[in-house]
């Protein structure tokens, strides 16, 4: 796919990489980067060899967020051109948020405004431990309203009350205590850290993973009663007489590698 502001990579293994490809803008959003990092977002999610989708970014920053420029045309919009504009972020968020693969951030420096909402919209996220966030949209007298639902489920209310209107920059060391990124790692060891989780992930049945996702947002912050109760149970059902979950169960009881992931997995703890 040729794009003019990302770098888009797919290897054999089934990892889809993005990488955000403006480090003379600090990867700054604009309008031609939110349509490239969302038409790539959603043919991977529509790719079945695709297993696992990779953000990264050049440079220094991961994002500083809205670009200059992109901003400055912004400012002449009138309602409905920013609400159209504002569509195309959302939509951007959502199609991350919401991908059928396991999603994976790696922060390597600077993360503010909506670079902040791709992290939280990624599944999983390591950081440098040099990284820096902010949610600076107050700042401009603006508002982070669009990234708001991942942010606020990434890091809870409470924290969202402060740095929503604060605008203040914290450390990797708080976007690890709030629960924004799930590890910190030394810039120079970052790569090879993200490559040990990929190498985790691939491991694992692609169908699975997948499920799995989908679980969380089937139980998470709802009542254990009678129906969740059913719908679990017949979930693992559907998942232990399929051919991936035969397969898988088989490869354990006879000690070798399951069939989707030969080449890289590893044997599983008893």
């Amino acid at each position: 796919m040729e794009t003019t502001t990302i770098l888009v990579n797919k290897d054999d293994r089934g990892v889809g990489t993005i990488t955000l490809n403006r480090a003379e803008l600090h990867n700054a959003f604009d309008d031609v980067l939110i349509r490239e990092m969302t038409e790539t977002l959603q043919v991977f999610d529509k790719d079945d060899s695709v297993r696992l989708v990779v953000v990264r970014s050049t440079g220094k920053s991961f994002s500083a967020g809205a670009d200059l420029n992109w901003m400055k045309r912004m400012a002449s919009y009138s309602w409905q051109q920013n609400y159209q504009d504002s569509l195309g972020l959302a939509t951007l968020m959502q199609t991350l948020a919401s991908m059928n693969k396991p999603t994976f951030a790696v922060v390597q420096g600077s993360a503010f405004g909506g670079g902040v909402g791709l992290v939280a919209c990624c599944d999983i996220a390591l950081a440098a431990e040099t990284a820096s966030f902010c949610l600076s949209e107050v700042k401009l007298g603006l508002i982070p309203s669009v990234i708001s639902p991942y942010v606020v489920a990434a890091i809870g209310e409470r924290a969202a009350r402060r740095y929503f209107v604060t605008a203040e920059k914290f450390t990797a060391d708080t976007a690890l205590r709030l629960g924004l990124v799930h590890d910190l790692h030394a810039a120079d060891q970052l790569d090879a850290e993200a490559d040990k989780l990929i190498a985790a992930l691939l491991a694992n049945g692609p169908r699975a993973v997948q499920e799995a996702k989908r679980l969380i947002e089937r139980v998470a912050n709802k009542p254990i009663d009678e129906e969740l109760v059913r719908s679990t149970a017949q979930k693992i059902a559907d998942m232990r007489a399929s051919a991936e979950g035969r397969e898988g169960v088989t490869a354990f009881l006879e000690k070798r590698p399951p069939n989707w992931n030969v080449k890289d997995s590893t044997e599983l703890d008893s």
